[in-house]
């Protein structure tokens, strides 16, 4: 086999290589983005869920203070 041939397949397989390594690298950075993207979503909901929480108990203790007072 030439030494031209084999140089010319040692830079494509270099070349391979390198597209292959960023590509994983991009993968990688995707999946960490939908994590995080996820937990946020997690987070924002938890959050909605507690401030209907706190609204709920307000209400109840207006209430129940609204009815102590009454008698």
């Amino acid at each position: 086999m030439p030494i031209a041939i084999k140089a010319a397949a040692g830079i494509i397989g270099s070349i391979l290589a390198i597209i292959a390594l960023v590509i994983a690298v991009l993968k990688g950075i995707l999946g960490l983005i939908s994590f995080i993207t996820l937990a946020i979503k997690i987070a924002v909901i938890g959050l909605f869920v507690a401030v209907f929480i706190i609204i709920g108990l307000m209400v109840f203790r207006t209430f129940r203070d609204s009815r102590k007072s009454k008698e």
